[in-house]
């Protein structure tokens, strides 16, 4: 099957694998696709299989990443994800390897992504980015790792920046830290305030607006961070009923 990439020029007309069949979010996938175009002058690619599939890769210059990492000269990718009946057909190697060409083209020293130590919902399996050659080269309470794929003998390895390793912020009662970069996480918000004020918790939402802002959050996962009087609790997008579960026990044993 035939590959696209998004460009400035045909993003508004294309589809985001990633809000397929997210019609509710509509608001939250234009901001998404503002959120692209501004990084595409900063070197980021959106690449994806031409049909109306989940199955695409984004990635751009480590330096130019929205995540607490050190990684000059890298390429970080944001994003790769196959689902559905795609899933064990090559697709992902075939992405992987596209941005893995893109990085020696514009002589970069290695491919660099977040994975989690386990099995989680948003973050990608180990396994897979093992198998493709790359080695876990640092770690982020409670469950972040730094995988590292170096394309040269002189490549340094890449790291998290310090702020993260404490994986704590200031915010009392739910704070949670996101980016635009998914239309999941900003539609999601006003649910999960709509809970917690019927629980009178405090809730405050922490928009993370440039690469500035993101590079020193207190979060891993920048896209979508929840935070309980100061500790880390999920990067998990969660629905407003799973939210409300999990304030409910959270309360009852506070």
């Amino acid at each position: 099957m035939a590959y696209l990439q998004l460009t400035k020029d045909n993003i508004d007309r294309e589809h985001l694998c990633c809000a397929l069949g997210a019609k509710q979010y509509e608001q939250a996938v234009q901001e998404k696709k503002r959120w692209l175009s501004e990084r595409m002058d900063e070197g980021l690619v959106f690449y994806r299989l031409n049909e109306r599939a989940k199955v695409f890769i984004e990635y751009l210059p480590a330096e130019m990443a929205w995540v607490p990492i050190h990684a000059p000269n890298y390429m970080y990718v944001n994003c790769l994800w196959v689902s559905g009946r795609y899933k064990d057909s090559g697709y992902a190697k075939a992405l992987l390897q596209k941005c893995k060409e893109d990085a020696i083209s514009r002589g970069m020293d290695g491919l660099v992504h977040i994975v989690g130590a386990k099995k989680l919902p948003f973050l990608s399996e180990k396994r897979f980015f093992e198998h493709m050659g790359f080695s876990i080269v640092d770690e982020a309470r409670p469950y972040f790792q730094l995988a590292a794929l170096p394309l040269n003998d002189r490549a340094v390895l890449p790291s998290f920046t310090r702020q993260v390793q404490q994986g704590t912020s200031k915010e009392k009662g739910v704070a949670i830290y996101y980016t635009a970069q998914c239309p999941f996480a900003v539609g999601v918000l006003e649910d999960l305030r709509e809970v917690a004020d019927r629980r009178g918790v405090s809730f405050r939402t922490v928009r993370l607006t440039t690469r500035e802002e993101a590079q020193q959050a207190p979060t891993v996962w920048t896209t979508f961070g929840l935070f309980y009087d100061g500790e880390f609790i999920t990067h998990e997008i969660m629905s407003a009923n799973k939210f409300e579960k999990w304030l409910t026990s959270t309360l009852e044993e506070s």
